[in-house]
């Protein structure tokens, strides 16, 4: 970490099938040892069963499942005087989508036996349903 300025932020490119930038970053953290190419076929997979299931289109429906599970608050450490104390805090927009990324994949792991791409199916047509 540079203490002389931020580091930039890079551009990510969007994925070729849908043209989207969240489902890049979405492959991105997917993908395991560089196999990117393994990681869209995931979740290309993923939204083709979506697409079936529910007859909507699968970015959309995506969207509207990462929308139901981003947090809005979460507790972050504040140290005063000499104790510290969990203080409520508003979650940055960027921060809302990586945790939401990030919480959809762990779940999606955490559950074995059956492929991930059918887990991941599963998992955004739960999401979708949290309303």
């Amino acid at each position: 970490m540079s203490r002389r300025h931020r580091a930039e932020k890079r551009e990510i490119l969007p994925d070729a099938k849908f043209g989207d930038r969240v489902v890049t970053k979405f492959m991105n953290n997917l993908m395991v040892d560089g196999k990117k190419s393994v990681a869209e076929r995931i979740v290309y997979n993923a939204f083709y069963r979506v697409e079936n299931r529910l007859k909507k289109a699968p970015v959309e429906v995506f969207h509207e499942a990462l929308d139901n599970i981003k947090p809005s608050v979460e507790v972050r450490s504040r140290r005063v005087g000499g104790a510290t104390y969990q203080v409520p805090m508003e979650v940055r927009p960027k921060r809302k989508q990586a945790l939401a990324i990030r919480c959809m994949l762990d779940v999606c792991r955490k559950k074995k036996g059956r492929p991930l791409a059918q887990q991941l199916a599963e998992e955004i047509t739960e999401a979708l349903s949290l309303d």
